[in-house]
């Protein structure tokens, strides 16, 4: 059963309650935000590729304190092991018996800071349990619950002691962002309540994580016009055509960009995808998924470059409003 709009009309009203009670913790981000909410009900992951100190930690709080759910961090570094990540098994002397002991990523937001500075095999850790919201121990399968999103971070600037994220695993992310530094007046009203160092214990849930599943479902149902699919699949076939790129777009890519562009239709008040859905969220969805051929890389060429040429290229198809 597809989305009505009136449904249409209450999904956008809860969203910007969401936006602007996160936004009480996060000052003027409020895109950044409405694109990681959207994440999180097209129950996708972000990976945040920002300079220290920008907020990306108090962004994971406020979601968590604003959907009523738990909150993690974990500390990526060298000598992290998959077991630190997932949890263990241990055997209790006084039952004799085997308990699993779970570990940081049950939880309903996982804040992965500084992902780039685990060992590849602990990053793998992660592989299953973003994709299928589960994890395997010791040939046993524990759900990670709805809502669950995982929010990464990697330093752009130092990369010594770092190990760069493996397509597979940049591919496993919906999106791709940074929040950047706040602007002026933000960073004024910031620096009037810095004697509050957490300016999430003062939120209050606007949603529980059951309603929250139950959005997710409902953005789902939105409309979605076979010419818009086709849209999608010419541009994702763009991308891997294109000279300067040894990888594009990957099927699992462009599902992603139908999910998340379901959300956002939503968010709107429509429950309808437009082509402009599509254009708008692409350099989020879809630049970190390409691997660029290093000659065209050393030339200059980049994935925005090369995703900006291909979706003036692509006729989009004729928006039809009230689908």
């Amino acid at each position: 059963m597809s989305m009505t709009p009136e449904q249409a009309t209450w999904f956008a009203g809860t969203f910007e309650k969401l936006v602007a009670n996160v936004g009480q913790a996060v000052l003027g981000k409020s895109h950044v935000v409405s694109l990681t909410l959207a994440a999180m009900l097209a129950e996708g992951h972000v990976l945040f590729e920002d300079a220290p100190g920008t907020g990306k930690t108090m962004l994971a709080r406020a979601l968590s304190a604003t959907v009523k759910g738990t909150h993690s961090r974990i500390q990526f570094t060298p000598d992290l092991l998959p077991s630190d990540v997932t949890g263990v098994t241990i055997y209790d002397q006084k039952t004799q018996v085997f308990e699993f002991h779970k570990g940081p990523i049950f939880a309903t937001i996982v804040l992965a800071d500084e992902i780039n500075r685990a060992s590849p095999k602990t990053q793998s850790a992660l592989l299953e349990v973003m994709e299928e919201s589960r994890v395997t121990v010791d040939g046993t399968t524990y759900e990670a619950g709805r809502p669950f999103m995982v929010l990464a971070t990697q330093n752009p600037i130092e990369q010594a002691g770092t190990y760069r994220l493996p397509e597979a695993q940049l591919d496993r992310f919906l999106i791709k962002t940074s929040i950047g530094y706040p602007d002026h007046a933000s960073t004024v009203q910031l620096l009037s309540g810095s004697s509050q160092r957490d300016r999430t214990s003062t939120m209050t849930a606007i949603i529980t994580p059951a309603a929250v599943a139950e959005m997710a479902d409902l953005a789902s149902t939105a409309h979605t016009d076979a010419a818009v699919l086709e849209y999608v699949s010419r541009l994702c076939e763009e991308t891997r055509n294109a000279p300067e790129t040894r990888l594009g777009v990957s099927v699992r890519g462009a599902i992603a960009m139908v999910r998340l562009a379901k959300v956002w239709a939503a968010s709107k008040g429509r429950h309808y995808v437009l082509p402009d859905d599509i254009k708008e969220l692409a350099p989020y969805v879809w630049t970190h998924r390409f691997v660029m051929d290093p000659e065209a890389e050393f030339a200059g060429a980049t994935p925005e470059v090369v995703l900006a040429r291909v979706l003036a290229e692509v006729a989009a198809p004729q928006q039809r409003a009230g689908v």
